[in-house]
């Protein structure tokens, strides 16, 4: 019963402390215990986060599908039946990538599909805005304005007022409403800090940019790949292709596919389905190698998965568009230093056909972010009451520390940086 709950909640992080990756909270109150996210640090070997006996967690809520904060939750299904709690699309789209990350990476996994679908029986899709109980708590999830489905989760006992904002954006996109900041007087806030030191480029201005360039790239007589996560940033481009009457051809390719046919189930998660329709009409489906090979034969856009270049068919794309100086590659996700990616955007070299050479093709890079800016998590934390604790976590250990000094000297908050095993009573 709710007015059993003691005054102090005890917060545990298990991961994503000073770093983008393996996101995991453990939260107690009274005789419950609930995880926020249980994700996967991706590297050459994934890395989990610390580990909690499965017997002592009540429930997950899960905040979104991306692995950094889903992909280790299957653990709890190997002997245990833990419910999972999230939206109806982050649960498709988990089963997405995580039945893609056994396959490429089952050898140094502890769990099998099995237990993804175990995970999966166990899930209990929830609205945004829809009240659900778990034990001591009471819990909404509000959209996050990240990624389809993606949430904000707010926590409620008689003493306290929790919310973790997960990864979100303010922002409106073509593709998602912003995220919903309809709540006030939180007593613990938890927030992300990926680009706690910085802002962003107006969103407008990006798009405005992007446009111009592949329309001059095409209309060249080139072609334009454009990397971008499977997940979000590919069906943003395409809803921007189509809100600016692109007339040129477009194709997507790869596991963004199968996110297109996910989101198509769940429209009302979608800022403008209609429009979201309009840009499956505008680009082809690639089906196979034949249509791959005519894709790069002709002026157009090649939109493909992987992101950050460290797989997928956008590889294949690569060895063929990079050898030409009149193609470009626009780069419109988030690239992580050591990644391929990365390496081309800094040194505009790549491994084409095994080897490292210098890219012929033009790069550039657009903002397309689905995080927000300094400015955003400033105002996020303002919501607070006057007396609140923030952490800031899911950022860099450098951008988190500079953040929360910020926070203490403009605000006059209390703000901590935890670090990982770090338990706080509050």
């Amino acid at each position: 019963m709710v007015d059993r709950i003691p005054k102090n909640i005890k917060l545990k992080f298990l991961g994503g402390t000073r770093e983008v990756g393996r996101s995991a909270i453990a939260i107690k109150s009274g005789g419950t215990q609930i995880l926020l996210d249980y994700g996967v640090m991706l590297a050459r070997e994934p890395g989990f986060p610390m580990h909690i006996l499965p017997r002592e967690v009540d429930a997950i809520v899960l905040s979104h599908a991306h692995l950094d904060h889903s992909g280790a939750i299957p653990v709890f299904h190997i002997r245990s039946h833990t419910p999972v709690y999230g939206t109806p699309p982050t649960f498709e789209i988990t089963k997405l990538l995580i039945s893609d990350f056994i396959k490429l990476s089952s050898y140094y996994l502890p769990f099998e599909f099995i237990d993804l679908q175990n995970m999966l029986n166990c899930s209990e899709p929830q609205k945004y805005r829809e009240l659900f109980r778990i034990g001591s708590f009471s819990i909404e999830l509000l959209n996050a304005g990240h990624i389809p489905g993606s949430a904000q989760i707010f926590i409620e006992t008689l003493k306290k007022k929790m919310f973790y904002t997960g990864d979100f954006n303010v922002i409106d996109s073509r593709l998602l409403k912003g995220a919903d900041l309809d709540y006030q007087d939180v007593d613990i806030l938890i927030t992300e800090g990926t680009y706690a030191n910085e802002d962003h480029m107006e969103r407008k201005e990006v798009e405005k940019a992007f446009i111009e360039k592949i329309t001059d790239v095409v209309e060249r007589g080139g072609t334009v790949l454009v990397p971008a996560f499977a997940v979000g940033r590919s069906q943003e481009i395409l809803c921007i292709l189509a809100a600016n009457n692109f007339e040129y051809p477009v194709f997507i390719d790869g596991m963004a596919k199968d996110v297109n046919e996910i989101l198509l189930r769940h429209p009302s998660f979608l800022r403008d389905p209609n429009l979201f329709m309009e840009s499956l009409h505008l680009a082809k489906s690639i089906r196979g190698w034949r249509d791959r090979r005519k894709a790069i034969g002709q002026p157009g856009v090649i939109v493909s998965p992987a992101g950050m270049l460290k797989g997928g068919n956008a590889i294949f794309y690569m060895n063929k568009i990079a050898k030409r100086s009149d193609n470009a590659i626009c780069m419109v996700s988030f690239q992580i230093p050591g990644t391929p990616g990365h390496e081309l955007l800094t040194s505009k070299r790549f491994i084409i056909r095994g080897k490292m050479g210098t890219v012929k093709a033009e790069v550039e890079h657009f903002d397309f972010t689905s995080h927000g800016g300094q400015t955003q998590l400033l105002e996020t934390v303002k919501r607070t009451s006057s007396d609140a604790k923030i952490f800031v976590m899911h950022g860099e250990e450098e951008g988190c520390v500079k953040f929360s000094e910020i926070i203490h000297e403009d605000l006059g908050l209390e703000a901590i940086v935890p670090k990982a095993g770090e338990v706080f009573k509050v």
